[in-house]
């Protein structure tokens, strides 16, 4: 088990990027996910793991999306 939260830097960014209007819907599927683990010992589920490496692994995404996936995928079990 995995016992990583989100940095509260992280977390402000991902609650800024929720609201935004102009944010991309992967952008703030990551933010959610982000956010959710900021308090508490949920760990990321295998969509978001998948979507998480997809998005780190691709140069297409801004550098906060990226941001949000390293955030995500760190708090991965991995298995």
């Amino acid at each position: 088990m995995n016992f990583k939260k989100t940095s509260k830097e992280v977390a402000s960014e991902a609650g800024r990027t929720l609201r935004s209007k102009s944010a991309s819907m992967t952008q703030k599927r990551l933010a959610a996910s982000a956010l959710s683990q900021a308090n508490k010992t949920h760990q990321t589920g295998e969509k978001m793991e998948d979507l998480a490496a997809k998005v780190l692994s691709s140069e297409k995404y801004a550098n906060k999306t990226k941001t949000f996936a390293g955030s995500v995928l760190s708090q991965s079990d991995g298995e």
